[in-house]
């Protein structure tokens, strides 16, 4: 059964496709290892930056009728304490991806190196925050600085590289392939579309950041694009995230070009049973059309 479902990912061995997404719930190190349990393939960590960082005051998610508005404001314990958990952590027996976060490339590859030293399989780059120097423009907006940053974090680290891309571009296969030719090792697509919320009775903003990230069901048909229309000019494994919430997203996102796929917010619809639900749907979806393997099924929409 193992043998079907594994897969390999820029050298990454996954007992299955699935992934915890980052900022769900990977902070402690305990809570992480009841998802291992649960059967999931690979973890990512909640996005850890070079300093603690409290976030934004409540309130900072907010449940909309498609999915969740959320708008936390990056908040993490900082590199240097994050090294604890992640000892906790890799006692598990998956691969443990590092989302890592800063303002500057050279913030980027200093909390890379910090993870790498402390055990991360892997580093997953959060490019979806703003640029110091350029308040309110997200780095993974400019196609020659997240090449920059990769490049950075490439030339510091001898581990995986994943960049996690913003779907707030004009053409996400631009900075897709920018992220690629400057060398990363994977591309998970994607990160939260910008949204909002406002309260009609009181005018204001429901966030208290006012215009947050939307995640969850509402976003999957974008998200299955933007993984096609990479998967088809890239030449590293493409990881699918947005608004999975069954094996059948799953698969979808599978055909559509992902080699696995990242699971956040169905977490809160259905608890931990959500990965072995989607690895089970997955294993008898591979049977019954006679696929020998996952890897047989990743962009198997690409030929039609």
């Amino acid at each position: 059964m193992g043998s079907k479902l594994s897969v390999n990912i820029a050298g990454l061995k996954l007992r299955n496709p699935t992934m915890l997404a980052a900022g769900i719930l990977g902070i402690s190190g305990l809570t992480l290892r009841r998802v291992v349990e649960a059967g999931v393939g690979a973890i990512v960590t909640k996005s850890i930056g070079p300093k603690p960082r409290v976030g934004y005051p409540n309130p900072t998610i907010v449940e909309v009728n498609c999915g969740f508005l959320n708008g936390m404001g990056l908040p993490n314990p900082g590199a240097d304490a994050f090294v604890e958990e992640l000892r906790v952590i890799k006692e598990s027996e998956v691969p443990v991806i590092v989302s890592i976060f800063g303002f500057t490339p050279r913030q980027f590859e200093t909390v890379a190196v910090k993870m790498v030293e402390a055990g991360a399989d892997a580093v997953e780059l959060n490019v979806s925050c703003p640029h110091v120097s350029e308040v309110g423009v997200e780095i993974g907006q400019n196609p020659q600085l997240i090449g920059e940053v990769v490049k950075r974090v490439k030339s510091a680290v001898s581990k995986p590289v994943f960049t996690k891309l913003t779907p707030n571009v004009t053409d996400v296969v631009e900075i897709a392939k920018a992220a690629v030719e400057a060398g990363s090792d994977a591309i998970t697509a994607v990160n939260t579309f910008r949204a909002m919320a406002i309260d009609i009775e009181t005018g204001r903003p429901i966030l208290a950041c006012k215009i947050g990230g939307l995640s969850g069901p509402a976003i999957k048909p974008i998200a299955i694009r933007c993984v096609y229309e990479i998967s088809r000019v890239v030449d590293v494994p493409v990881v699918g995230c947005g608004g999975i919430s069954n094996w059948q997203d799953a698969v979808e996102f599978i055909l559509a070009g992902a080699s696995a796929v990242q699971i956040g917010t169905a977490i809160a619809y259905n608890d931990f049973n959500v990965f072995h639900d989607i690895v089970d749907g997955i294993q008898a979806y591979l049977v019954r059309k006679g696929y020998g393997s996952v890897e047989k099924l990743v962009g198997a929409s690409h030929k039609y």
